[in-house]
């Protein structure tokens, strides 16, 4: 093996620092440079993303707190129609029923009216249906017809009249 040969080592140590010094020249000036470049545009393009994932990131919560707010605005002011729509309809409610109530109070009177009416015609005929009834039940039981003077006395008398 002529790598072993102790004569050779010289020459071979000189090819191997040239060869050392060439090779180190190179990636210093030209492969590590290029090497550089790509690690920093790769750097670059991850801070990019990352800063423009943070931006939508706040852009998106911005949003979703406008909708919320939105959403929260919306209910209160459904809260504030359906609740005036409430009074609305409670206040026609009670007009209605106020109306009504006017127009049962009138009937009531008025029927009130119609039974005491009715009452005094019928208070006023009892002694009159009373003195009948009495000349019936006289002339069955006894058989002979009674006189209507003393039966209209009899009967008044018995009413307090």
């Amino acid at each position: 093996m002529p790598q072993l040969n102790i004569n050779d080592f010289a020459p071979q140590l000189f090819w191997l620092a040239i060869s050392f010094a060439a090779l180190y020249f190179l990636m210093a000036r030209v492969a590590l440079p290029e090497i550089g470049k790509v690690l920093e545009d790769r750097q670059s393009r991850i801070s990019g993303d990352l800063a423009e994932a943070a931006r939508l990131r706040d852009a998106t919560q911005a949003a979703i707190d406008g909708y919320e707010q939105a959403l929260a605005e919306a209910r209160a002011r459904g809260q504030s129609i359906g609740r005036s729509a409430r009074e609305e309809v409670a206040a026609e409610l009670a007009k209605h029923r106020a109306e009504i109530d006017a127009q049962i109070a009138s009937k009531m009177a008025d029927a009130e009216q119609r039974i005491t009416a009715l009452k005094d015609r019928a208070v006023g005929h009892i002694s009159e249906i009373a003195v009948d009834t009495a000349e019936a039940l006289v002339a069955r039981f006894t058989g002979k017809p009674a006189a209507r003077p003393e039966l209209v006395s009899a009967v008044n008398e018995v009413l307090g009249k």
